[in-house]
Formats: structure tokens, C-alpha cells, sequence
């Protein structure tokens, strides 16, 4: 049986860049990635390649990079005045955040720096690669009627005056 939307889903995984075989990232051995299926809150290539599965399966799951974090875009790169720095100990490859236009925050990455300026990405770290995840499914239920209007499975609810525990850093 298909996992449907709205329904709440719940994985363990762990991710691999399929040119360097490295894991990017993984909640093995920690808490489970819940989430409501259809709801745009994992990547699609991840979404497409779970809705087959059931309870209990474990498969994995290549999500081409147009899939999970786009192409790269080389046009998402930006040089700045290195006083724009001023007081941060750079180093290329780390990560930066700031705000975007609209009051979002974003991440950059250092790209390059010298004594007169600085090149940050825009890219999701992992924009143009290709992604091999290797996936559980460690619980499958319907979403509740408050769940389906809020989008948001119970697992992730906010406490009061607390966090989400997704580690995303809502309040």
C-alpha cells in the first residue's frame, strides 16, 4: 500500500554524496524525521522514492540533485567588501548566516576571501549532487483532523514556550 498524502511519516536515514560515497548527513542511532507526506516539508526526490514503502521497510533511495537541492547555479555567487566581515575569523567553507530580502535568514558559504573582499555562495551546500539515502520507515499513520489543517504532525508540535525539537530553530 502507497503512503497517501497527509499522512504522517516517520524515518531514519542517512545520506550519502554518490560522487565521494561520504555521509552528508544521518539521524541514525537519534531521533526520527517526522513529517506529513504531500506537504513539501522533505525533498521531493525523497518523497517520490518513499511513497511506495510501508511500515517497517528499508530501501534505498537515489534523488538526482534536480531533485533534492537543485542545480548549482553559478550565478548565485557574490563578492563582497571584506569589511563586511569585519570581526569574523573567515575561512573557506564555512557557513554564514544572514538575512534575506524578505527577513528570512539565510546560509551562506565562504568561498573565497582575500584582503580586499570576500565570495559567498548562495547554494545549498548541497546543490548539484546527487544523493543516495538509505531509509527506514519506522512509523506510518493517518494524520489526525487537527494535523491535516495545521500541516504539522503532533511529533513536531511546539510545546509552549518551547521548541519543535526538529533542531530548526523555531520558537
Amino acid at each position: 500500500m502507497a503512503i497517501t498524502a497527509n499522512q504522517i511519516v516517520s524515518i531514519e536515514y542517512e545520506v550519502k554524496d554518490t560522487q565521494t560515497n561520504t555521509v552528508v548527513d544521518s539521524n541514525i542511532g537519534g531521533a526520527p524525521l517526522t513529517f506529513m507526506m504531500g506537504r513539501n516539508q522533505i525533498i521531493i526526490g525523497l518523497e517520490n522514492g518513499i511513497k511506495n514503502m510501508n511500515k517497517g521497510d528499508k530501501a534505498d533511495v537515489l534523488v538526482k540533485a534536480a531533485d533534492a537541492y537543485g542545480e548549482y547555479d553559478n550565478e548565485a555567487l557574490q563578492e563582497l567588501p571584506i569589511e563586511q566581515f569585519a570581526g569574523i575569523e573567515l575561512a573557506e567553507g564555512m557557513a554564514l548566516y544572514g538575512q534575506g530580502e524578505h527577513g528570512e535568514t539565510v546560509q551562506v558559504t565562504v568561498k573565497s576571501f582575500d584582503n580586499e573582499k570576500c565570495t559567498i555562495d548562495f547554494n545549498h551546500p548541497l546543490a548539484g549532487k546527487d544523493l543516495m539515502f538509505t531509509v527506514a520507515i519506522t512509523a506510518l499513520r493517518d494524520a489526525t483532523p487537527d494535523e491535516a489543517l495545521s500541516g504539522i504532525p503532533a511529533e513536531n508540535a511546539v510545546a509552549s514556550g518551547g521548541s519543535c525539537g526538529t533542531g530548526c530553530g523555531c520558537h
